[in-house]
């Protein structure tokens, strides 16, 4: 089969950060899913690990953390598929990616892909739903339903709401639940989208975001989820949450957060991490599978759209080397997707 892999991380520059390769297609057992994989998209997980995380000497390493694709084979435990099934997913950081032809998955963290998109539309959706999903529902608690009198005057600040899960973030936020959603961008282009993906605010995060709050009349928020440059908001973050509000995060800071700032006000912190489940083989990992299903029926059902912004072509490693200096550039608006082989 063809992949794209590499052998020695480092920077997307050198000759040999991501190349083209064929591998043997790998064999089927227990809960897994052979998949050929049909789509993908590209996501800042797959840089930094690039970028950070070399393979075995000699060995081969193969990135990639969303797919669609058709179900080829399953193992002999598998009860939630069958051949023929069109899938979507993220995947496993601890397994081969999804770079290839063909990738084994289990399936408990696999849904069924909506009927009423394309692949690439698809493709641009797994990993940065199941964030999005997992950041307002396991980590924040709030409930699925908008009827629920607990989202009464709840107010919800999305920093980074252009990006791949801010786009879907807001979507889910706006559709799901009751909560005022403000959403942060700072170009033209940003701002526009966020407001298209259904944001009641759009205020710009280059600015104190206290100020920024106060100027379209809200005092503070009950929620906030910051979803990059943590380091440089955090102070303001802290400064715009009511008592008792909750924080929540996906990214690295690079320096320390001074948690301590949070006591006063009794503020929680949530951290998510979309691949705790599949790395540590979790008794909840089907939760994956069954809101990838939901959310397949909410997109079908019209409530929800692809985050999908461009294309990069076929997949392969020019191509990939590309998407990976445009996803590293920072300026990127919702979702890159490549598509066969």
């Amino acid at each position: 089969m063809k992949a794209v892999a590499y052998m020695k991380a480092g920077p997307i520059g050198q000759d040999d950060s991501l190349v083209d390769i064929e591998l043997p297609v790998p064999e089927v057992n227990g809960r897994d899913l052979l998949v050929k994989v049909k789509a993908i998209s590209v996501n800042p997980v797959d840089t930094k690990i690039r970028a950070a995380v070399s393979p075995k000497a000699g060995e081969y390493k193969i990135i990639g953390w969303d797919a669609v694709g058709e179900v080829v084979a399953v193992g002999e435990q598998v009860e939630l598929f069958k051949v023929g099934d069109r899938v979507w997913y993220a995947g496993d950081l601890n397994r081969s990616g999804c770079n290839a032809e063909y990738q084994l998955v289990d399936e408990r963290i696999v849904g069924h892909a909506p009927k009423s998109i394309s692949d690439a539309e698809a493709a641009a959706l797994p990993l940065t739903t199941i964030t999005a999903w997992e950041l307002l529902f396991d980590r924040l608690g709030f409930s699925h339903s908008t009827q629920s009198t607990q989202q009464d005057n709840l107010r919800l600040l999305i920093v980074g709401a252009s990006g791949g899960v801010g786009s879907i973030l807001t979507q889910l936020a706006k559709n799901l639940t009751n909560a005022t959603v403000i959403g942060t961008a700072s170009r033209p282009e940003t701002k526009a989208w966020v407001q298209e993906c259904g944001a009641d605010y759009v205020i710009d995060h280059r600015k104190a975001l206290s100020d920024e709050l106060n100027n379209i009349g809200i005092n503070d928020v009950n929620y906030a989820i910051s979803l990059t440059h943590t380091e440089q908001h955090f102070d303001e973050l802290v400064k715009s949450l009511a008592p008792q509000g909750k924080l929540a995060l996906i990214d690295d800071p690079s320096s320390h957060l001074d948690i301590m700032k949070l006591k006063k006000k009794s503020i929680s912190l949530h951290w998510e991490f979309m691949f705790t489940r599949s790395m540590f083989n979790t008794e909840d990992m089907i939760e994956q599978h069954l809101l990838l299903n939901k959310v397949a029926e909410l997109i079908d059902a019209g409530k929800l759209k692809t985050t999908l912004k461009s294309t990069q072509g076929n997949i392969n490693a020019q191509n990939l080397k590309q998407a990976h200096i445009n996803i590293e550039s920072n300026k990127t608006i919702g979702k890159i997707v490549l598509q066969g082989f």
